[in-house]
């Protein structure tokens, strides 16, 4: 081929890509917009967050209509950029996710009044800035794009931690941000580096070929080159980790969440786990190489990175949940809370892993398998769409009584229901949501997690310890969430505490129902949402 005929592939292959990478394109074109209005000191006239709702608005457009072609069956699959990316339904969905999510957080924000109008443009900027590197990790085709895409979603994170202007905590948690995330980057870039050289490959749908390869007789850590592909795996997941605040590569987070301003701790604790999950299920469905690839040495590959994800995810739920009991810093809590709550989604990762090369009998022939692995990414997308409103909704009512009585310590929601009703009566359905109570919609996220990590015990017998794992620390983070409901309904607030005042037609009283009300809606009407993560786990594993 020469020189020619490869510029002119090029070429074709990236005009090609411009129409299904649109979403992206939108977001890039809001960015640019944002530093011309700060460029040529227009903010005044057109406010940043005009500029960044409307950009937002459109990109989710764009989406929306993606996945409506997708359904309609007008759209397929396809490679975009030489195979750097992907883009199917389940990059479709995400991209649904983390828009819709960009709009309330940006919504969020003008109803609290952070940031002013003088830092609007510039936050707006890293926000979209972080809100790009999440779309770019939901349709991550190669390793390189992968450690792209994380980079650019932590450096504006950075930023955004340290915001709050002549604060001594948010710069704190800045510097502590900056620190850990640099450390876990180039731990995953050595991995991303191992893994490329022993496989040859670094394009994420040839690793389980390359994986079947060098396995033929199983894979042993004995044999040298599977421990070095081992370790390779451990130290990109290091990075995935980080995003998820799994333990051990949690220590930022508390420091962090407590440090920013709880628009930013809300947009961190929901957006960068959507982005990091999906990503997650892609590199593990790459490493064990989804329901058709049945070799000794994957299969083998495939057991041990289930088991040691949702050991993983028990660890994590177990120490999420303890660290919160003792707090008295809301945002704090909660950032323990994001702990939890990523161990329990990581639960149903490490079941998939399991079921996916689940040996073939009587149990389960290949199409069970395929179903049963389905039904896992299914539980793990609906936890997420609850998750989106019900930690939200917690973190905005935060940032009502911070804006009310400058402070986020638990004292300060002493008596919250008598003074402002709808604030206390929207906080019990958000929390009732996050310990997993019927009928709310967290309860039924967690029963199709559970419900998924009981098939995988079937497979092998660890996943019963994870199931009753899961279960107890759903009964125990009742204590630490009651807390919250106990200073809210049962205390006397405090005399010399600011009144909180959010009427039912006030702009807070609003937004507090707008992302409340979908926590119920979603545990009473849980097919259509089901429906839709069902159909996008089936397009997924089919690919």
């Amino acid at each position: 081929m020469t020189i020619t005929q490869l510029l002119n592939n090029l070429t074709a292959d990236t005009l090609g890509s411009l129409q299904p990478f649109a979403p992206e394109l939108c977001v890039v074109g809001t960015i640019l917009a944002l530093l011309f209005v700060r460029l040529f000191n227009c903010d005044r006239l057109l406010p940043g967050s005009l500029v960044a709702m409307v950009g937002t608005v459109l990109a989710l457009g764009f989406s929306v209509l993606q996945f409506r072609e997708f359904g309609n069956g007008t759209l397929e699959p396809k490679l975009l950029f030489t195979g750097l990316m992907i883009f199917d339904p389940f990059t479709v969905f995400f991209r649904i996710f983390l828009l819709l999510f960009l709009a309330f957080v940006v919504y969020l924000t003008i109803v609290t009044g952070i940031p002013d109008n003088e830092d609007a443009p510039d936050f707006y900027t890293l926000l979209l800035g972080s809100t790009l590197g999440m779309l770019l990790m939901v349709s991550a085709n190669h390793l390189l794009m992968v450690f792209l895409a994380i980079e650019m979603t932590s450096v504006p994170s950075y930023a955004m931690a340290g915001f709050l202007k002549g604060r001594k905590t948010a710069s704190e948690a800045a510097l502590k941000y900056v620190i850990y995330g640099a450390g876990a980057a180039g731990v995953m870039l050595y991995g991303i580096s191992l893994l490329a050289g022993l496989l040859g490959t670094a394009s994420l749908p040839d690793l389980a070929p390359a994986l079947v390869e060098i396995s033929r007789d199983g894979f042993s850590l004995a044999n040298p080159t599977a421990r070095t592909v081992a370790v390779g795996v451990l130290m990109v997941l290091v990075g995935i980790g980080f995003k998820l605040s799994l333990f051990p590569f949690h220590f930022w987070a508390p420091d962090v969440f407590e440090g920013a301003s709880a628009e930013v701790g809300g947009f961190l604790s929901v957006a960068s786990k959507g982005a990091a999950f999906a990503l997650l299920t892609r590199f593990v469905l790459a490493l064990v190489g989804g329901p058709a690839v049945t070799a000794g040495g994957v299969h083998s590959l495939s057991m041990q990175v289930g088991i040691a994800l949702s050991l993983i995810a028990v660890v994590t739920t177990t120490f999420g949940n303890l660290a919160a009991y003792g707090q008295t810093n809301i945002k704090r809590m909660l950032a323990y809370s994001t702990i939890a709550h990523a161990g329990y989604m990581l639960m149903a990762i490490g079941a998939m892993a399991i079921l996916l090369n689940a040996p073939l009998g009587d149990q389960f022939t290949s199409q069970d398998r395929s179903e049963a692995a389905a039904k896992c990414i299914q539980g793990l997308l609906y936890y997420l769409v609850v998750y989106f409103f019900m930690n939200l909704g917690v973190f905005a009512i935060v940032a009502f009584v911070r804006n009310a009585k400058f402070s986020e310590n638990l004292g300060d929601f002493s008596g919250l229901v008598r003074q402002s009703p709808v604030l206390a009566i929207c906080l019990l359905i958000c929390i009732f949501s996050l310990i997993g109570l019927p009928p709310f919609g967290g309860f039924f996220g967690k029963f199709m997690v559970f419900f998924s990590v009981m098939a995988s015990a079937k497979v092998h017998w660890v996943m019963w310890f994870v199931l009753v794992m899961g279960l107890f620390n759903t009964v125990f983070s009742l204590f630490y969430y009651l807390r919250v409901l106990k200073h809210a309904f049962i205390d006397e607030p405090a005399a010399d505490n600011r009144p909180v005042q959010a009427e039912l037609t006030s702009d807070t009283g609003c937004y507090a129902l707008l992302v409340s009300l979908p926590v119920i809606l979603l545990g009473i009407a849980v097919d259509p949402i089901s429906r839709v993560a069902e159909d996008v786990a089936r397009w997924l594993l089919q690919a």
